[in-house]
């Protein structure tokens, strides 16, 4: 189902393209990865979240739906954030997978001897090499149009659209609902 990215106003120009390119990565994550990634995330203890950028802010979404499914979620970096322990699973988002944060989080993850889920569009990186499990974005970078998804977009709208899919393996494993996720939402005033 080609569309025609080449009509329109260059808006919708660009959330075809960013869609196409989106939904052809997300096909080819490994669904075994995603299992893996699924039982560590329900069966820890603790689970830790980071990314930096807008990675960061895609990982603290996922983080607030986690804490929604009545998992205990944390954000690398906050003030509030307890240590990691052994059996924690930490899952960081980083679309090249060498950035020296990341990195950092990485070998103290390791250290601590918690499970370490990477989500990158980079399988090869230095942070790819040190995951438990792995979700690897095939985002064929050589046919992205920049003008239609400068510099990260495309990793950070199919990281938002898998993480939610994430959300949605985790509530099936867990009996949860729409409902009972509502009763968790924090109330902001």
């Amino acid at each position: 189902m080609a569309r025609n990215v080449d009509k329109g106003p260059v808006y919708l120009r660009a959330i075809r393209h960013i869609g196409d390119h989106v939904t052809r990565a997300l096909e080819r994550v490994d669904p075994q990865a995603v299992r893996r990634a699924v039982a560590l995330l329900n069966g820890a203890p603790s689970i830790f979240v980071y990314g930096a950028g807008r990675s960061g802010i895609i990982a603290r979404a996922f983080a607030m739906r986690l804490v929604q499914l009545g998992l205990r979620a944390y954000v690398i970096g906050e003030t509030v954030t307890p240590i990691v322990r052994r059996g924690d699973a930490v899952f960081i988002v980083s679309n090249q997978g060498e950035s020296y944060s990341s990195l950092q989080t990485a070998n103290i993850v390791r250290r601590e001897g918690a499970e370490l889920i990477v989500l990158t569009a980079a399988p090869s990186s230095k942070l790819a090499h040190a995951a438990s499990v792995l979700l690897a974005l095939d985002l064929q970078d050589g046919r992205i149009h920049r003008a239609y998804a400068p510099l990260g977009t495309v990793f950070e709208a199919a990281t938002l659209r898998l993480t939610d899919g994430l959300v949605a393996e985790l509530l099936q494993a867990r009996g949860e609902s729409e409902e009972s996720m509502r009763r968790r939402h924090a109330i902001m005033v």
